[in-house]
């Protein structure tokens, strides 16, 4: 019963850190939400991957991304890792699926994983004669991209353009289009199939971190040799002993933690839970132990109880 209520209360903090989905009508100011820069924050690297490989601007890959899985949230991403809605064409002899869009049951590729999706979305505008004129753009024209993209009948959607604009200067994106480097870690992980296949891991996002819940039987070291990352340093970042013994349920980062929970927490003291310790309140911020002591004033020695409230930023 703890393993099942310290993930669900962790679960809680996540979904607290995603916003509803707003619709892309067009209008004079899009809202920023937090769903949007949460799939950002997991993808811009794998989009400068792609740009540095393809010449195609990474704000405009990833504008693409966000609005076309709705921030991942789509049923064609979350179920087939198609991030672009495209579909199937003449030439596909990859997994498919079908659903209703501008026609009845319509033919959408399937891939194994995220990267299998943004490399096919790279090619797909590289090697078809459509978006041949793109490549003659500079890449950071991200206007000339999103017009380009609309002329060249990427989508019916009259706004189409307007709408990755709107979501590139909202966010940012254009800053990535100079990047000449990115985070390999996510190139790695975002290119083997994580979520579907029973063995390996699910790796998400949170706190500018990645982490995984651990199962019965993992230690340090089969996380560490499964994720490509020292077991040694895997327990650093965890704050813990190499040797320790993981439970089920237990939140493995993969990355140092950070100081402090994500801004959104700013205002939000967390409320400590019966069974909760300072430790565990930490795991699911992603913030560091000596932090979140640090931040609430409180010696390492101080016991908390059920009721308590901590600063988590």
């Amino acid at each position: 019963m703890k393993v099942k209520y310290i993930t669900y209360n962790f679960i809680k903090v996540t979904l607290l850190f995603i916003t509803c989905i707003h619709s892309f009508g067009v209008k004079a100011q899009m809202q920023w939400n937090q769903a949007y820069q949460n799939y950002i924050n997991q993808y811009k690297d794998l989009a400068v991957q792609q740009m540095l490989r393809y010449h195609i601007p990474a704000s405009i890959t990833l504008a693409q991304g966000v609005f076309e899985s709705r921030a991942g949230m789509s049923d064609l991403t979350r179920n087939f890792n198609n991030h672009f809605g495209i579909k199937c064409h003449n030439y596909w002899t990859g997994a498919t699926t079908y659903k209703t869009d501008d026609a009845e049951n319509e033919c959408f590729r399937a891939y194994n994983n995220a990267y299998e999706s943004y490399e096919d979305h790279s090619k797909f505008l590289c090697q078809s004669p459509r978006y041949s004129c793109l490549f003659k753009l500079d890449r950071r024209d991200y206007r000339g991209w999103a017009y380009g993209l609309k002329n060249c009948g990427y989508a019916t959607n009259p706004s189409y353009a307007d709408k990755l604009i709107q979501i590139i200067e909202l966010y940012h994106l254009n800053d990535f289009d100079s990047d000449n480097n990115y985070n390999h870690f996510v190139e790695r992980h975002n290119s083997r199939d994580i979520s579907f296949n029973g063995v390996l891991h699910s790796i998400k996002i949170f706190n500018d971190n990645y982490y995984l819940i651990a199962r019965e039987g993992d230690t340090f070291k089969s996380i560490g040799k499964e994720v490509d990352i020292s077991w040694r340093k895997l327990a650093r970042y965890n704050e813990r002993d190499k040797h320790d013994i993981l439970q089920a349920g237990d939140i493995v980062f993969l990355k140092k933690k950070r100081s402090k929970a994500p801004k959104v927490f700013k205002n939000r003291p967390h409320i400590v839970q019966p069974g909760e310790s300072m430790y565990l309140i930490a795991q699911m911020y992603g913030i560091r132990l000596k932090d979140l002591y640090k931040m609430n004033k409180l010696s390492p020695i101080f016991q908390i109880y059920p009721g308590a409230k901590l600063k988590v930023r």
